[in-house]
């Protein structure tokens, strides 16, 4: 599991609509999404790219995904 500023770092890349859903979930459930945002981060090629041109962006396009198929 993420540690807490791990978690703190994933909320923080949520737009304020998806920090509140994430949010309402237990800690537990936060804690898998933000393992979710690590991995993606780590594995999506295609954020790569944004990545070199603004890393903030791509950690932010990365925990919507997460959050869009969670909630989907």
């Amino acid at each position: 599991m993420p540690a807490d500023d791990e978690l703190h770092r994933f909320l923080a890349a949520l737009s304020p609509a998806s920090r509140e859903k994430v949010q309402a979930q237990p800690r537990e459930r936060q804690e898998q999404l933000a393992a979710a945002w690590e991995t993606e981060l780590s594995e999506d090629t295609d954020l790569d790219t944004l990545d070199e041109l603004s890393p903030d962006a791509a950690a932010d396009e990365a925990a919507e995904r997460v959050v869009r198929d969670f909630f989907a």
